[in-house]
């Protein structure tokens, strides 16, 4: 991954949910929610989820990048596999099934026969072989930003660097088989195969790619009724030829609001039936909405959606930097952030203090927490005391700069995080950019601390420690150097008995916490309430919510 990307797991969004689904910016007039589409929507007769969304970066799968084109994208697309998240497994979708080679480096897909893209052509390997080069396209007019999730497969980095012209790894074995053959053992890739992203598509993409950007002809239970209209709706309905169980509902109505605010005025309004809730009003809609039982579900009279998200919110600390090479610092700094004051102050109480890098919803073994990854003052002091002895003012010549980007809402965070360290004769001082020259200066390694978030591509431990802390990963900001984390990541991709697997990403685990190259803070919870409309929606811990078994 590249570090100009617009990735929505960098989550440069405010803190708060309401603010993180706003990655992109719109400029439409408050009362669009009602434009366009209400002839189709009232031949529904009502039939319809009417769901905010701030203006996407694509609906194309080339270059669905981020929550709110994500929404779109995988209502009309259907990638090879799904994660159900009651099972916690993949399961099929447009392949039936699929077979591993014994040491993971080869993967056979066997294709649903049947199937067809909404414009009725077929649904065979050879689209999905399309599909995935489009990604790795760099000659398309915007090459795609998300050609990280192909890295694993063969051809993959020529393709996005220009020196090749198809994916070598893909293969259409026939017109319902598809081989892919990995650079290196990758047992978890099955999982990446269930990115909504990486899915099919007709030749239509190719012969006319400019309309298919905004009416893109998917595979998926839900079509396109008419474009995508820039900064005010787009419009789904159901697909009744979809090879799979029919769709529930008549159609999605995808309303563009400029900010969360505005859309939680619609929703009280009752123009829009499903929204993120305002920063600072959560206590407020669970007393008037009702909680929802599971925290994912929105049902009549329990509305308000508080689950555990796939996601964690740390501070990376620069390995490089001469003051935090020493881990007497790096370990005092953590134990010094009062991670639940921050939570109940800033975020009512809905969030959950982490306590390493793994959110609960992604492995929850106890032996996961790391030993300095808590609220201990007087530890920390202790720490300190042996080698940084506090002076007659409380000072300990210890300069710490907290950076972060200026338009997320992360100041007040920082704040507490700054009174925190100077609690324990830490100087800190705030260093606040816009997005852009934020990311350079984690790139460049120019920054001492640093905040950023992680959501999960895919809901795997391997997502939450091999792009973050092997060495020569892009998104490894802190810097962080450890030959047996390199090691034992490498080896743990080879393991296809998952729970020998799981069990080696917790040692994994337990030797980054040890070196504390980041500073876990807290792990994200939805902030969401559907409107007594919903008879039944799901809104999983990657943020997709279930349209195709949705209910009015």
């Amino acid at each position: 991954m590249s570090l100009n990307m617009n990735r929505r797991s960098f989550l440069q969004g405010g803190l708060a949910a309401s603010a993180l689904a706003a990655l992109a910016g719109c400029k439409k007039t408050d009362g669009a929610a009602q434009g366009g589409s209400e002839a189709t929507m009232a031949a529904a007769g009502g039939n319809v989820l009417k769901f905010y969304i701030s203006n996407p970066v694509a609906i194309d799968p080339y270059n669905t990048q981020e929550t709110q084109g994500t929404q779109v994208e995988h209502a009309l697309f259907d990638a090879l596999c799904g994660f159900d998240w009651d099972k916690q497994e993949v399961v099929p979708k447009a392949a039936e099934k699929w077979e591993p080679n014994a040491d993971a480096t080869e993967f056979t897909f066997h294709l649903v026969k049947g199937a067809k893209f909404h414009n009725g052509d077929p649904v065979d390997a050879a689209s999905f072989k399309r599909g995935w080069e489009r990604i790795c396209d760099s000659t398309m007019p915007e090459p795609s930003v998300i050609a990280y999730h192909l890295d694993p497969v063969k051809g993959a980095k020529e393709m996005s660097e220009g020196k090749a012209k198809e994916l070598t790894g893909v293969e259409v074995v026939d017109d319902y088989t598809l081989k892919v053959t990995l650079t290196a053992p990758m047992a978890d890739f099955p999982y990446v195969c269930a990115h909504p992203a990486l899915a099919p598509v007709p030749q239509a993409a190719i012969d006319d790619p400019n309309s298919f950007l905004t009416a893109p002809i998917g595979n998926g239970p839900f079509k396109m009724d008419g474009s995508w209209v820039a900064d005010q709706y787009i419009n789904l309905v159901r697909n009744d030829d979809y090879y799979g169980e029919k769709a529930k509902i008549d159609g999605i109505y995808f309303s563009i609001q400029k900010d969360p605010e505005t859309a939680f005025r619609e929703f009280e309004a009752g123009n829009i039936d499903f929204v993120d809730v305002p920063t600072g009003r959560m206590a407020e809609i669970e007393g008037k909405y009702g909680l929802s039982e599971d925290g994912y579900t929105v049902t009549p009279g329990k509305q308000a959606l508080t689950g555990p998200e796939a996601g964690v919110y740390y501070l990376l600390l620069n390995q490089n930097d001469e003051t935090l090479k020493d881990p007497v610092i790096r370990q005092a700094i953590s134990l010094a952030i009062n991670r639940q004051n921050i939570i109940d102050t800033l975020f009512e109480g809905t969030r959950v203090a982490a306590d390493c890098i793994f959110p609960r919803v992604i492995d929850e073994d106890p032996s996961n927490a790391w030993e300095f990854c808590k609220y201990d003052k007087e530890a920390a002091i202790k720490l300190l005391d042996e080698k940084y002895p506090a002076d007659a003012n409380g000072k300990r010549g210890i300069k710490i700069t907290l950076s972060y980007n200026s338009d997320g809402g992360h100041g007040d965070l920082m704040s507490i995080v700054q009174s925190d360290l100077e609690a324990v004769g830490i100087d800190v001082t705030q260093d606040s950019l816009e997005w852009a020259a934020y990311l350079k200066a984690m790139g460049d390694g120019t920054y001492q601390v640093a905040r950023l978030g992680w959501n999960a591509d895919y809901p795997t431990m391997d997502n939450f420690l091999y792009p973050i802390f092997l060495s020569t990963s892009e998104n490894n900001y802190s810097k962080y150097n450890n030959p047996e984390v390199d090691k034992g990541l490498a080896e743990a991709r080879q393991i296809t008995d998952e729970a020998k697997r799981k069990a080696k990403y917790r040692e994994i685990n337990a030797m980054v916490g040890k070196d504390m190259p980041v500073v876990p803070i807290m792990f994200y919870s939805h902030m969401q309430v559907g409107s007594d409309k919903l008879k039944s929606f799901y809104y999983d811990a990657q943020t997709k919510g279930d349209f195709a078994k949705a209910e009015m």
